[in-house]
């Protein structure tokens, strides 16, 4: 599975990661529901690092269709609030 952080790059994940990465993810949501932005941004920092270290990194000339997505790591909790989607930014 082909995965893009805004601003960074792809990387290649294993489908078999997704399970950790979503408990990551309900972490992030969970944090802006409540509004906690020091807890949000923890979260955040936690999800895409660990996006990068089970993910193979591609190329930066490689043009591959990211199948998910996920905001830069200095995003404000608004602008991720609009990017989640009824699953959150990982879908399940």
């Amino acid at each position: 599975m082909i995965v893009r952080i805004m601003g960074e790059g792809q990387l290649d994940l294993a489908s078999a990661d997704l399970t950790a990465l979503n408990k990551l993810d309900d972490q992030v949501e969970a944090a802006i529901e409540a509004g906690d932005e020091a807890r949000f941004r923890a979260a955040l920092h936690d999800l895409l690092d660990n996006v990068r270290q089970m993910g193979r990194p591609l190329p930066a000339d490689s043009l591959e269709p990211s199948e998910l997505i996920l905001p830069p790591a200095d995003s404000a909790m608004d602008e991720v609030r609009r990017m989640l989607g009824d699953e959150g930014l990982i879908p399940d």
